[in-house]
């Protein structure tokens, strides 16, 4: 987020930066709310009006106003003076999509309605309200680039408890997550393992219909045709079944870029192909340059797969 999009006075605020934060006088600031400004303004008002009217009256109330606007500053910075901050360990997401980054939030005392925001990557409003120990949270945000990136500035602020203060602070957090290829439907190429250039369909471990290689027996129907007929189980009780195969793992090659498709395109094709895959026990694997992750399947594969397209 560049400066001049960032909101007066955070531009002119130099953020701390590192795996963790503890909040204090250094690195805390606080500035009346617009109800802060009307309650001093208002408070201005009856003191002025005591003193030209002769009256006690308008006196005590701007004396009680003032004395409550600055128990209500200390009050809200000692809202968030001494919260510690740290990262925790950011998942992988995907580029145009909303990402949560994690944050161990760790108080001795009560914190009230404390807000947390990546406002250099347009992350939404993440509110909470802490008891005494550590509390893992989320906190959105999203990239419309791919690799190990950085989520930016947070900014954390509260208002608490009267509204009359506004205290935050911000912080640039160092643990970068991983951000794979936007998914986006398109063609991809299949290489044959051993193979060094090849754009094949993908293949399947289909059964023939005659394999004697079958798991269970059910009643035929005469539209399964004589291929899946159980010959030795008619010619021993005279009964028609039929031969049921257990559907194989299919095997759907080496994934890789395909050659007529620009290559950071290529790569979200790619990204939307192994998402789709890794849903399922399908087998793949991935060839991009010389990098070459062997066929496997599972969360292990998948997360082996996204990896390598984000690092590319």
């Amino acid at each position: 987020m560049t400066k001049a999009r960032e909101r007066f006075p955070d531009r002119l605020i130099r953020p701390r930066q590192g795996n963790g934060l503890v909040l204090g006088l250094r690195n805390l600031y606080i500035l009346p709310t617009r109800f802060g400004w009307l309650w001093l303004l208002s408070c201005l008002v009856l003191y002025l009006l005591g003193i030209n009217g002769g009256s006690n009256g308008p006196l005590l109330l701007g004396f009680l106003g003032t004395g409550l606007l600055l128990i209500s500053l200390h009050l809200t910075q000692f809202n968030l003076q001494g919260l510690r901050l740290r990262c925790g360990e950011p998942a992988g997401g995907f580029a145009g999509e909303t990402l949560s980054y994690p944050l161990w939030l760790n108080s001795r005392v009560n914190r009230y309605a404390l807000q947390l925001q990546f406002r250099s990557s347009g992350g939404s409003i993440t509110a909470v309200t802490l008891t005494p120990g550590e509390q893992l949270i989320n906190v959105a945000w999203s990239s419309p680039q791919r690799g190990e990136l950085r989520p930016g500035r947070l900014r954390i602020w509260s208002t608490a408890p009267l509204g009359l203060f506004h205290c935050w602070s911000v912080w640039e957090p160092s643990v970068p997550q991983l951000v794979y290829p936007q998914r986006l439907d398109g063609p991809v190429a299949v290489v044959a393992e051993g193979e060094k250039t090849a754009d094949q369909p993908a293949r399947t471990g289909a059964r023939p219909a005659g394999s004697d290689d079958w798991s269970d027996l059910r009643p035929h129907r005469p539209e399964e045709g004589l291929g899946r007929l159980a010959w030795k189980q008619l010619a021993r009780s005279g009964g028609r079944y039929s031969k049921r195969f257990e559907d194989p793992v299919p095997r759907h090659g080496l994934l890789a870029l395909h050659p007529e498709v620009p290559r950071e395109r290529g790569l979200c094709h790619l990204s939307a192909r192994i998402a789709q895959l890794g849903q399922g026990q399908a087998s793949y694997g991935l060839r991009l340059g010389d990098l070459t992750i062997p066929m496997g399947s599972g969360k292990g594969q998948r997360e082996r797969c996204l990896r390598a397209l984000a690092r590319l």
